[in-house]
């Protein structure tokens, strides 16, 4: 299955691993770009320049194949060294980004001269075409369903897609409500060059992240999410547990301020689910997709049944309708 993705990428099959903080780590992006997919680590995730650059050195004892760096860009109430970041990756010799949140356009001259491929992700066709007129290699383009910051339009990407690849000429990525073979078949049929995954990657083997989490999303279906943050103009899709119960009955009271909202939505209380399996430590980012969700594969068998089952859809379903 070849597309513009594959080919820009150098990589096997249009399954790309989105960025997930506190879960983009080596061992689950390494064995997406084994499985043959692009596999991505979250820049964030550890918590210093330093400790990103020991953990590009680790992906790379682990594959050979093509891999990237997620960079998020958002407000955070401790500063961050962006900059610092993106030297990093400069100097570690990384081709691909993603990067999310904000405009990456401080950083385009930087990655341009280092001859990297910047991804950003974007949730309307606005920010998309901003991106191409930036000089971005490619977007992936999240629909309401995703997890994570789904932007404040919610257009689902039933329209989202296909209006994105009217207006863009660079190869477009599906983010949000993708984890089987028929919503890869679906995504290339709706314009896109591959689908970006990162709910159903939590719930594999490899995932270095409490096997209760995984099961939790084994078991959950469809409405299991929630949104917050949505009073702030900085909507989040997360699962849906107590924490994040109370963060909505906050909002809806219709005064509550960032500073109350502050120490239930922390990211390192985010991490603790993580870590301890406890899910109501704190909040933690699913998709919709959570209900498509009903194994723990290994990546390997999850991105080959994929890809397989999307070739059968699109050779024997799709093609047979037309006789």
């Amino acid at each position: 299955m070849k597309t513009r993705i594959t080919d820009l990428l150098g990589i096997e099959h249009p399954v790309i691993e989105g960025g997930m903080q506190w879960v983009g780590r080596a061992g689950l992006a390494a064995a997406v770009s084994e499985a043959g997919g692009l596999g991505i680590i979250t820049a964030l995730t550890h918590g210093t320049p330093g400790a990103l650059a020991e953990e590009i050195s680790v992906v790379r004892s682990l594959t050979a194949k093509p891999f990237g760096v997620n960079l998020t860009l958002l407000p955070t109430l401790k500063p961050v060294s962006y900059e610092d970041y993106v030297q990093v990756m400069v100097d570690a010799g990384i081709t691909i980004v993603e990067t999310a949140g904000r405009s990456p356009e401080p950083f385009m001259p930087l990655f341009k001269d280092a001859g990297i491929k910047v991804i950003h992700k974007c949730t309307s066709v606005r920010h998309a075409l901003k991106a191409e007129k930036l000089g971005c290699a490619a977007v992936s383009v999240d629909g309401f369903e995703c997890a994570g910051h789904p932007g404040e339009d919610d257009i689902p990407a039933l329209v989202l897609l296909p209006l994105a690849a009217d207006a863009l000429s660079i190869p477009i990525i599906a983010s949000g409500g993708y984890g089987d073979g028929r919503g890869l078949a679906a995504a290339l049929a709706l314009g896109a060059d591959a689908v970006n995954m990162g709910t159903r990657f939590l719930a594999t083997r490899e995932a270095a992240i409490h096997e209760n989490v995984k099961q939790a999303l084994v078991d959950a279906d469809e409405r299991q999410t929630a949104l917050i943050l949505r009073t702030f103009n900085n909507t989040a899709r997360i699962y849906k547990n107590k924490v994040a119960e109370e963060v909505v009955a906050l909002e809806k009271r219709g005064d509550a301020t960032i500073e109350e909202l502050a120490p239930l939505v922390s990211g390192k209380r985010g991490a603790m689910v993580y870590e301890t399996g406890d899910l109501d430590a704190g909040v933690w980012t699913a998709g919709m997709v959570a209900g498509l969700i009903h194994d723990i594969p290994t990546v390997e068998e999850l991105v080959s049944r994929i890809v397989a089952d999307a070739e059968a859809l699109i050779r024997e379903r799709l093609a047979g309708l037309l006789g």
